[in-house]
């Protein structure tokens, strides 16, 4: 059974920084290339951070460039999202997911398994 558990949301000022984790069991996670999607009330889930599988390859999405760093541990199946100088619109259940596709990948359907999701909100 696949499970990706995510955890470290919370509520923090703007300004703050949180780190979130996600631990992967049930599949090899070496193999997996990771990213964290989030989902603001009446928004579309969006691709923030994707990171290869050996850690070679970094993508973010432009809003969140030089404030956020995917992170990877293959040791410890986690895959993390530093996120420093956060914003009232950085509010969003955070989401991790996994996939297999060569590249890493921005579009939802590239990614197979997913998270339950944690809740970020940064108050302004």
């Amino acid at each position: 059974q696949v499970q990706l558990v995510e955890s470290g949301g919370g509520l923090v000022q703007a300004g703050d920084s949180l780190r979130l984790s996600c631990v992967v069991s049930g599949l090899t996670f070496s193999i997996y290339n990771m990213a964290w999607f989030r989902q603001a009330p009446g928004n579309e889930r969006e691709f923030v951070a994707g990171i290869s599988r050996s850690a070679s390859r970094t993508e973010y999405t432009d809003s969140v460039k030089g404030r956020f760093t995917i992170l990877r541990d293959n040791a410890k199946n986690t895959v993390y999202l530093q996120m420093n100088t956060l914003k009232p619109e950085d509010t969003a259940v955070y989401y991790c997911a996994a996939g297999v596709n060569l590249l890493v990948g921005k579009r939802r359907d590239e990614y197979g398994y997913w998270g339950q999701g944690t809740q970020v909100t940064v108050s302004s």
